[in-house]
Parts: structure tokens; sequence; C-alpha cells
């Protein structure tokens, strides 16, 4: 069986699409304007767009698609000593999809509970820690597998495994209506907030600008870390895409189209949101700022019980929770073909059903842990250092590799050659300069924040687990690297000739 193919452009395009808008789109975007400046955030946001988003963007389907391998034989393709890179990369979208697949969970239960009239019980915030998650008092405290999650959790990796089975083929049946829905719910939802009184003040607050927020640091590497997270860079889904396309399919169109459309998205769902919030403020006498302020908890505790104080609140959160779902589907079978086509360049495209069942039950099973009753904690430890450290490593690494190694002009003829749309030099200083020196900045401060304060007060044995996550690949990485290097500046061609022929085996 030859290698997966793509049906169109437009198909690559909405399946990137349905990759890159997950729930961040929902909860963070919103979130980070309402904190950082509300209009104001636009500008450091739509700054990292151009200087990053899109250069990185560009990088990863151009890699994948010239390439034509995975993460891990694009990577070792570019050259041979960061084969290692790609081995990182693909184990951080496993970790990641493992407990993304569990908030999906919890989404599936809120939306069954919806629509089975059940409601929420004891406010918003005791239903969602007590009832549903049943949360223990410390992360030192398993208090045993909440079999309810455990349940919802297994039916969502039959649903990813059935979206992913076929590889392109199934995939391209699922986003024609996984991809468009939640903007349909998104708008049912806009039109059903606009006829609540208070709409218009959280309209104010997303969009009022707060000049003074430019001057804070913290306002521009929210900015650049929203984008980088956003478009799903760094954990290799954009390359194995792009490796589905041919080789002399547009790069520089579709990024730019993926990256506009998951932009819009988001300024979209901003305006749902601060609707339905600015109802709740006005329903219960919270500020604004409050509400908006609430970060990850928007999703599973701020608006439930904003939607529950409307006319129908069953319907519309059932709604509500049918839209996380079905932007979170997307996002997390996107993770899992990362990974099944690690695979599939080894053993072959003829076992895409067979791969793709066992890295589903794999990412099952490595999601027990946040089935238990200390698993929020988990979760909560597993994604900071995941995409705080790997996915700023692994983004600081291809960027060198691309950029100085391989050599970003050389890149950048082979976008042009196949491009409608040329891409000019600027994005050679981009991917040299740029791109590598504000992931750094991200990366050290964040480091430096770690360090000096644990992380949440958790306990060092688990904060070590989350240390773990981040380094303990990183360092396979790290040795991978200078073992190769050294062997390859030793005799370039025998090295290059040795990954050929295991590439062949």
């Amino acid at each position: 069986m030859s290698r997966q193919r793509w049906a169109s452009r437009a198909t690559f395009v909405m399946a990137a699409v349905g990759s890159a808008v997950g729930l961040g789109n929902v909860w963070r975007f919103p979130y980070l304007a309402g904190r950082y400046g509300g209009g104001a955030f636009l500008i450091p946001y739509l700054i990292a767009l151009f200087l990053v988003g899109v250069p990185l963007l560009m990088l990863e389907i151009a890699v994948g698609q010239k390439m034509q391998q995975s993460a891990i034989g694009s990577y070792r393709k570019l050259h041979p000593a960061f084969s290692g890179l790609g081995i990182l990369t693909s184990l951080s979208a496993f970790v990641v999809v493992s407990y993304y697949a569990v908030v999906m969970a919890w989404c599936l239960m809120y939306f069954l509970n919806s629509l089975s009239g059940t409601g929420l019980v004891g406010g918003a915030r005791e239903h969602f820690f007590q009832n549903v998650l049943q949360v223990s008092d410390s992360v030192a405290h398993l208090g045993g597998i909440n079999g309810s999650v455990l349940a919802a959790l297994i039916a969502v990796w039959i649903a990813i495994y059935f979206c992913v089975w076929k590889g392109t083929r199934s995939v391209e049946k699922v986003i024609v209506l996984s991809v468009p829905l939640p903007v349909i719910l998104l708008a049912v939802l806009l039109v059903r907030a606009m006829t609540l009184p208070g709409f218009l003040d959280g309209w104010i607050l997303y969009l009022n600008p707060v000049w003074s927020a430019l001057l804070d640091p913290t306002v521009w590497n929210s900015a650049f870390a929203q984008i980088f997270y956003s478009f799903s860079l760094a954990f290799g889904t954009m390359i194995a895409y792009g490796s589905y396309k041919s080789d002399q399919d547009d790069v520089s169109q579709s990024a730019w189209t993926t990256a506009w459309l998951d932009v819009s998205i988001s300024l979209f769902a901003g305006f749902v949101v601060f609707a339905v919030l600015g109802y709740m403020a006005s329903q219960t006498q919270t500020p604004l700022t409050e509400l908006a302020a609430s970060g990850p908890g928007l999703a599973f505790v701020v608006f439930p019980e904003a939607l529950s104080l409307m006319p129908l609140p069953g319907l519309f959160s059932a709604l509500f929770f049918l839209m996380l779902l079905s932007l979170g589907i997307d996002s997390a079978f996107s993770l899992v073909e990362t990974v099944n086509a690690a695979f599939l360049d080894k053993v072959g495209h003829s076992q895409t059903m067979k791969v793709s069942f066992w890295v589903c039950v794999a990412g099952l099973i490595g999601g027990i842990l946040y089935t238990t009753r200390a698993g929020l904690y988990f979760l909560d430890i597993a994604d900071h250092f995941v995409t705080s450290y790997n996915s700023m490593i692994v983004g600081i690494s291809q960027a060198i590799l691309v950029g100085w190694l391989y050599g970003a002009e050389r890149m950048r003829r082979y976008i042009n050659e196949v491009s409608d749309r040329p891409v000019g030099k600027w994005w050679n200083f981009s991917i040299k300069f740029v791109t590598p020196a504000v992931l750094f900045a991200l990366l050290a401060t964040q480091f430096s924040v770690d360090t000096r304060t644990p992380y949440e007060g958790y306990p060092a044995w688990a904060l070590a687990m989350g240390w773990a996550i981040a380094f303990i690949p990183t360092l396979f990485f790290v040795i991978s690297l200078i073992r190769k290097w050294s062997a390859f500046t030793t005799n370039p061609q025998m090295i290059i000739a040795d990954d050929d022929h295991r590439r062949d085996e």
C-alpha cells in the first residue's frame, strides 16, 4: 500500500484547521484577551502570528510534504543526527493525547448529563469537582479510579479509533462534519446570547483596549505562547499531515489559510464567551473581570453555571459541550496520527488499522492515571511540563535544524517552487533568528519561575514526575544528537548510507 494521500488541498486545510482549533480556542484565547488588555491583546497576538506562528507552521508543512515522512523520518532526512528529535516529538504528542482524551471524557459526561436533564447539583464548582471528578484532597491520595470518567474515556477512545482506523480515508469523512459543526454551534450560542441582558458589557470588556498592558512583558509572552500552542506546533502533527500531501502541493497558501481560519475562530469564540459572561455578570452581580479571569475553569465551572441561568439550560448546555467535543475530537485524532505515522513509516501503510488500534489502546492505558480521583492534579502537572518544555525544545530545535543546518533559504526555495504565493526572505530571518529567540525566551522564563517556586505548590515527588516527562525524552534526544553528530562528522557518507539502509528495512 502506497503512502496515504489527502483527496484535495481543501481536505488537508480542513484537517489542519481541525487539528489547530481545539478546546484552547474557546477558553484560553478569550481568557487571555480578557486578562491582558482586551482589544490591545490583539496587537502582540497578531505580531506573534506573523513572526512565529505562520513561519513555523509553514516550516512543518513544508518539511512533511518535501520529505514524505513522519517527524522521525523527516528530521533524519534533514540531518541524520536529528532522528532523536522526532522521537521526542512523537512521545510528547502521545503524552498530550493521553490526557487530552480525558478532558474530552469530561465533556462527554457533561453532554450526556445535559441531555438527561441532570443539570448542576450543588452549584457548578461543587458539581465539577465533587460529583463529576470526585477529586481527592491532594495529589498524594489517588482515591481509586472514577468509574464514570473511565467509562467516558473508553467511549472517547473508541470514537478516536474509528476516526483514524483507515488513515486519511476515515479522517476525511469525519472532518466534513467535525470542522464546521463547532462553528455552527458557536453561531447558535452567539445568537442566543445576544438576546440576553448584559451581553454588550461582555463585548466591551473583550474589545476595549487597555494600552498600558502592552508595556507588560507577560502580555507578549502569553500572546506568543498562545499562537504557538494554538497551531498545534512542535508535536509533529503538521509534519505528518503534510507528508500525506503530494510533494508538489502548495505550501504557502495552505499555511496562511489554516492560520487565518484558526485565528478567526478564536476571535469568534471570544464574542460568544464574553456575551455569555456578560449575561452571567448581570444576573449574579459577580464582577465580569473576575469571571473572565477564571482560566481553565471557564469551560467546566463558569460556563455551565452561566448556561444554567438561561432559558432552556439543558439545550444550550448540550450544544456547548457538543461543540467542545467536536473541537476536541479533531485535535485528539491528529495527535494520534502523529504517532501512527511514525510506526507506519516502518511497517507500511497497509497496517493502518492494526497500528491505529494499538496506539489507541496504549493511549487509553496511558490515560487511566488521569481517571483516578487525583487525576486532575496529575493532568495539570503533565500538561504544564509538556507544553512549557517539550514543545518549546522541539520548536527551538527544528528552527535550528531547518534554519541553520539544512538551510532556511534552501527550504524557502522549495516552498516557492510549489506555491502560488511566494514567500519572501523575511521567512528566513524569522526561522533563523526570531523563532528560536522567542521560544528560548519563553522556555527560560518558565524555567526560572518553576525553579524558584514549586508549580501550584505541588510536592517535590509529584513535580519530579513532571520534570521526568519533560527531560528524560529530551536527554535521550541530546545523547542521540551528540553520538550521531560525532559519527557524522567522522564519516558523513557512512552515516547517511546507514540511515537510508535502515529506512529501506
